[in-house]
Order: structure tokens, then sequence, then C-alpha cells
């Protein structure tokens, strides 16, 4: 037992249990020690998610060349209306799993038998095929086009070609290893008789898929003759393979069902407990991050254990066809399956076939027509999106929550998401996994961030609600930059634009200046594309212009992007560029071109574009100079939650080192226009609790250095907006007029929110409005406030 407890130990320091130590476990019967130790491992890696995959099982044939002892799946022609499906069958079972809101088409089949059966051969032809695998491959394209369903299939032992053929037209495959045992193929054994249970087979089948790059699944069976040393030599055979390519999305450990019918009738079946131990040996063996599942349908009375045991996922779970595989299991309903998650204190999220993780790398694992099915259906986390909603479309806001209900029970004060809420509105300085936790944050975890922000602008800010009338002037739409994300920004060609390409003259910027300080105004926001012809002088006589016409407008305006540009084509430093902007009138810089801080992300996004640590420069010598910034972050294209929180905390050095950041604007990703989106290469923007946690986190990891978070009404919407002020943000934005930029991408909330609007939004959710300055000195005075309303 001691070394067991040392084995345990040590898989808990994340250290790599090693083979002679793992057969030792196999001597092992406290399930309670391994239990806890394994639900203890499973959460470091997968806290409190659990996650299912909503599917359409479709048998597309049930012969098979194979004759297992335990399986009723196969069939012998004789006892089939056909030997396939038909395409009308299988598109029809498609279309009522589509409509009834699964997202996977599972195709199971048998092992070839068009190599056993003179009517399957004969059936292939008839559809114009030589091989199952060719139907296969058909009708899986065809799920795919016509339905949406992305298919996972399980066609047997196969070769490398033949797994490559077949990630054209799904976004995973698998093929359980059942055993490495081949002891198991001799007369009176399970697999006698069954040439593709030979373990060999399979392992160089799960090998090849691993070259080929196909997220696969795969797993044991138990309770079919085999020891539980060999169950851990299974297991540490499936962990070599994924340690070589990293391709074993999902472990699967199934517990044999006795049928009626079969040779295996009789047999025993293994216990509760059985399956509960070789999971949690499984989870020690493979570690905090492994996809550990186990079929509920064939457990529907151990499902508290197996989650207790470290499992994380329950696997394909179908509102509307049978296990055919195991027809006597019918599948548990997902509200019942909530349940009991719920019950051990864990959250049932639905996943794709495809894992998260391997979601969030689809140019790797998956194949270029599948990228964009994947990525449309999928948060920044890699779960299914959970909500239909898209910033800067005109689509009601999910009903949420922004509150935990006591009702629902105490908060627990040593949850991970509730201890960083608290470090982080106690000023403290958060990790990036303490904020990836708070972005991953879901259900009541959301509410407490939600609530803990809320309470935090509250106690910094007080109930004002700050905005500033202020006019966008984008004084030209051609760049010479060719951002992934901006369908603003034009080339020489006018075609297929949403607008012409233009260049505002001196006089027109004037006139708008003029124009905006008589209705109001206290600022005009400047920004535009990289135009080829553009200077640094040119940036400087807008100034001069501007300030000639309207010498008490605030000027807010040119990006670090704008800034660099012009410093390198007057061959001045950042710094002096910065001098020369300022003496002309320049009085703050919009902290955009940031996108997200991150140079992985912006290798794709935006790679001709300034990196991070320019950027920042930039930035921090306008603050060196005297010109304040505000900060933004573009989310919900190509970024996950772990550049989410390196940008804040970049954000958040910078600020406690220079203090000239003025606020926090986060701004949801407009997919529409997008061409990255339109590419097939980025996700449609964030969901909508993504958008709002993304206000509260940053309202959290910020403090106390700065200190006003901006909602965007152009992309959250008024009702989004309103939202964002009770999940922390403390400041509405802009009035705008002649917003360009959300709208080029694909907005429709409008160009133009006027004070009087803004007021009475502000007001309806109990609030006191007050009108800034950009510097957020109020702006009051009656003349002002006469001509805004």
């Amino acid at each position: 037992m001691n070394r067991v407890s040392g084995i345990i130990s040590a898989a808990l320091r994340g250290e790599r249990v090693a083979p002679d130590a793992a057969l030792a476990l196999a001597t092992c019967d406290d399930l309670g020690l391994l239990s806890a130790a394994a639900g203890r491992l499973r959460d470091q890696g997968h806290g409190s998610r659990i996650s299912y995959s909503p599917k359409v099982f479709i048998p597309l044939t049930q012969l098979c060349r194979d004759v297992c002892h335990y399986c009723t799946f196969a069939q012998t022609p004789k006892k089939l209306a056909a030997p396939y499906l038909s395409p009308d069958q299988v598109l029809a079972i498609a279309r009522a799993g589509a409509a009834a809101g699964c997202h996977e088409a599972l195709f199971t089949l048998g092992d070839k038998p068009e190599l056993r059966y003179a009517t399957a051969r004969r059936a292939l032809a008839a559809l114009g095929h030589d091989s199952t695998l060719s139907y296969l491959a058909e009708m899986a394209r065809r799920v795919l086009a016509e339905t949406g369903l992305l298919p996972h299939l399980n066609a047997g032992v196969m070769d490398r070609d033949e797994l490559l053929q077949l990630r054209k037209v799904s976004v995973s495959q698998g093929l359980m290893l059942e055993s490495v045992s081949a002891r198991l193929l001799e007369p009176g054994l399970p697999h006698h008789g069954s040439p593709d249970k030979s373990p060999e087979l399979r392992l160089a089948t799960i090998e090849a898929a691993g070259q080929a790059a196909i997220p696969f699944t795969t797993g044991i069976l138990i309770g079919i003759g085999e020891t539980r040393r060999e169950r851990i030599e299974s297991l540490l055979a499936l962990r070599d393979q994924h340690d070589a390519h990293g391709h074993l999305q999902e472990f699967i450990i199934q517990n044999f069902r006795r049928k009626p019918g079969t040779p295996m009738a009789a047999a025993p079946e293994p216990s509760l407990d059985d399956l509960a131990w070789t999971v949690a040996v499984a989870r020690l063996l493979l570690g905090p991050e492994a996809n550990i599942q186990a079929p509920p349908n064939l457990s529907p009375n151990g499902l508290g254990l197996l989650l207790r045991a470290g499992i994380n996922d329950w696997g394909g779970v179908s509102p509307l066809t049978r296990d055919h595989v195991n027809p006597e299991a019918p599948w548990p309903e997902v509200e019942r399956l909530a349940a009991a998650t719920a019950q051990e204190g864990k959250l049932l999220l639905p996943r794709l076939p495809v894992y998260p993780s391997y979601a969030q790398q689809t140019e790797r694992w998956l194949a270029p027509g599948l990228r964009a099915p994947v990525l449309r259906r999928v948060d920044a986390s890699g779960y299914v999106r959970g909500d239909d909603w898209s910033p800067g479309a005109r689509i009601p806001i999910p009903a949420v929550s922004l509150r935990p209900s006591l009702a629902a029970g105490p908060l627990i004060g040593s949850s991970p998401v509730y201890q960083a809420a608290n470090r982080a509105a106690s000023g403290q300085r958060l990790s990036e996994d303490e904020i990836v936790t708070l972005f991953e944050a879901r259900g009541r975890d959301q509410e407490v961030v939600c609530a803990a922000a809320d309470d935090l602008r509250a106690a910094v800010a007080g109930d004002t609600v700050t905005y500033i009338v202020t006019r966008n002037i984008n004084y030209t739409n051609i760049c010479s930059f060719k951002c992934g994300f901006c369908a603003f920004s034009k080339g020489r060609g006018p075609r297929e634009l949403r607008e012409p390409a233009y260049d505002l003259p001196l006089e027109e910027i004037q006139a708008r200046a003029r124009d905006a300080r008589q209705r109001g105004a206290v600022e005009v926001c400047l920004q535009g594309g990289i135009h080829p012809r553009y200077d640094g002088q040119t940036y400087i006589d807008i100034c001069g212009a501007i300030k000639a016409v309207e010498p008490d407008l605030h000027i807010h305006a040119f990006s670090p992007l704008e800034i660099r540009q012009g410093a390198r084509t007057l061959g001045v430093s950042v710094e002096e560029m910065l001098r020369a902007l300022k003496a002309a009138g320049l009085s703050s810089l919009p902290g955009t071109a940031a996108e997200i801080l991150d140079d992985e992300v912006r290798r794709v996004i935006c790679p001709d574009k300034l990196d991070t640590e320019q950027w920042l420069e930039v930035v921090r010598t306008a603050h060196v100079v005297g010109l304040t910034t505000t900060a933004t972050i573009m989310f919900g294209h190509v970024d996950q939650p772990r550049h989410w929180a390196r940008h804040l905390l970049h954000l958040r050095d910078l600020q406690q080192e220079t203090g000239g950041i003025t606020e926090l604007v986060p701004l949801p990703f407009v997919h529409m226009g997008a061409p990255i989106y339109r590419e097939g290469r980025a996700r449609r923007g964030p969901t909508y609790r993504e958008s709002l946690l993304m206000h509260a986190v940053g309202r959290l990891v910020l403090h106390p250095h700065i200190r006003n978070i901006q909602t965007s009404w152009t992309k959250m919407g008024r009702q989004g907006a309103l939202m964002a002020l009770q999940a922390g943000a403390n400041d509405l934005g802009g009035t705008l007029m002649n917003e360009s930029i959300s709208r080029a991408a694909g907005a429709d909330h409008g160009q133009e929110l006027p004070a009087a609007e803004m007021e009475a939004m502000i007001r309806s959710i109990g609030r006191t409005p007050a009108q800034r300055a950009n510097d957020y000195g109020l702006a009051w005075n009656e003349s002002v406030m006469a001509r805004c309303n």
C-alpha cells in the first residue's frame, strides 16, 4: 500500500507513472483511495466541466467479417432487410438528428464485410462502389454537405491511405483497441475467429491514425476475460501511442454487457466497482488532460460513482436513435444526465465529435474542408457555442443570470473561480492560469465572476455611468495592410465593397469637426487605414487643420500602428513623432491596433502589422510624452482564453508602470464581412457569455490600475451593452456620429446613439448618467447638454 500511495502522490504532482509502477496498481483494491486521487487529477485538467456529444447513430451496415462472441450488432445477410442503408435512409436519419439538435453523425459498421459476403459485394456494386469504405466516404461527405452534421467514423482496421481518404470527410475517427491480450484470440475466448481483433493490427491502425493527424477515439473493453494487469498493459500501449502523436482525443472505458443469443450470454459482467476501478487507474496513468469516457447507458445506476472515479466525458448521447451496439441499454435523457452530473458538483456541456482542444487547432487536426464547419460551431474553449448570438447582429440577447442564487446553495469559498475572483478584487495580480479559469467560468461560476466584477465596479466607480459626446472621423479606408479581421480597409478597386474607397481632404475633416462641435461634441476620434501615400506629416497636418477651426476640441486620434508608420516615413523616432503630433494639437491616442497582444495570434490575423512589443512601446512612449491612451482587446476569432489572459496582463503591467491608460474597451469581433471568417479560418465572433465575461474579467484583472471599463454598443447592441454595465462596465462609450468600422464589418446597431437615448438607457437600469471628457473628467454644462439633446 505504501508503494501505491507513492504512485498516487507522484501522479498528483504531474509525474508520469512508470510502467512497472503502473502494473503494481493491479493489486490495489482500495477503490476509495484510487477514485479520490483520480477525481482530483481530473479536476486539475478539466475543472467542473463534463462533456458529451449530441449525436445521431447511423449503422451503415451490420455485416462484418468478424464473429466476436459478445456482439449482436453484426448480423448475417439473411437477418437484414438490406446489406447497407441506402443513401435516402442515411440522409433521413441525419436530417432528423440535425433537427433534434445533434452535431455528430456517428457512422458504425462492420469490418470490411465484402471480404466475407458476396451479398455485400453485389450491394456495393449496385451502389456504385467497390468497397464499404468507399461508400462510407460518399455518405459522410453527403451528410456533411446536406445536413451540416459532422461525421465521426468507426470503420474498423485500416491502413494509412484508407484513414487519409476518410480524413477528408470526417472530423474524427475511432477504433477500440479493446485489449492488447493476444490470448483472447485463442479458441473458446471472445475474439477467436475475428481476424480484425488482433492487437497488433489494431495498434497499427491507431498508429497510422496518429501519423495522419486524425483526432482519434479508442479505448478498452473490460470483462471479456482479460486480467487487470492486461487492462493496464492496454492503457500503457495507448499512452505510448498518444505520447508519439498526440492524437488520442478520447479513451473509452467500456464494460461488457452480456446479450442473449451470443456465446457469452451467460458470462459474468464486470461490477460497477470494477468499472470504476479501471476508470480511476486509467486517469492515474493517462494524466489530468486526457479525455476519459464511460458510456452512461451501460451503467445507468453508477453515474455518480464513475464521475467520482475520474471520467470527464459521457461520450455520444443520442436523443433520437438507439445504441445499435448495445440495443438493450437505452441512452439516458440529457436532462437526467445533467442532473446526475450536477449532483456531483459538475456542469454538463455539449461538445462536437472532435474534442475541444482539437477544435482549437483546426489547421493541424482537420482537413481544409472541415475547418470552417467546426469553427462556426465552437466557442473560444472549443465547446459547442452556447447561444446563436454574434456581435453586431440584431439577434435578441440570450437570457442570462448575473448573480448566483443562494437558493441553489451557498457559494463554495474554496472553488478556484471564487478564489481567483476574490484575489483579483483585492488588487492582487493573477496568474495566467487563474485568469483562464475566470474566462472559462460557466453556469454558477460565471454568475460568481459577473457579480464580483459588478460589486467591484460599484466600489470603484459608484452607480454613475459615463459617456462622451464624440464624432468619429475615418479619414480614409484605403489601407496597405492586410489584416484578416478587417472589413473596413479597402484596396485600390471598389468592386464588391460595402462602400467605395475614399480619402477625405483636409477641408472635409475640418467641416466634420465644426459640425461635431455644433452638435455638442467635446471630442473627435480619428482613425483610418494606412494609406500608401500618407506620411507622418499627413497626421500632423490633420491635427493642425482641426485645431485651426475648433481649437477647443479634444483630438483623440491615431492608433499605435499609425504612429509607427508616421515615424518611419519621416525617419524620426516614435517619441519624436508623438511630440510633433502633441505640438500640433493631438490630445490622446486610441489604444486600437492591439487586437490580441500575443504574437501567436497576431501572426494569424495581422501578420504584417506591428507586434506585441511594438504596440506596447508606442503606448508606453505616448504616456512618457504626456498623452493618455485607451486600451482595446478585439476578441472572438482565432484566439483562446489564454491569449486573453496574456493581453490583460500586458495591459495591467504597463498601466502599473505608466498610469496612462484611461479605460479598457472590449471589442467583440464582428465576423460577417471579415476576410478571415469568409475564408473559413475564424469563429463567428465571441459568444454572448464570452462577451460579458470579457467585461467582467477585465474589471477584475486590471484592478486597481485601470478604473474604467467601456462597453461598445455598436458591437454589443443596446441590450447587450446594458447587461455589460451590470457585469463590471461603467462607461457606455461615445455617441459616435458616423461610426463606420463596425458597420463595414456587418454590424447592424446603427452609426449614432444620441446623448438623450444614452441617458434613457442608463436610467433604465437604475444608474445615473454623466457626460464626461476623454480623461473622464465630467463635461457637464447647460449649453453643451442643450446641443446634445
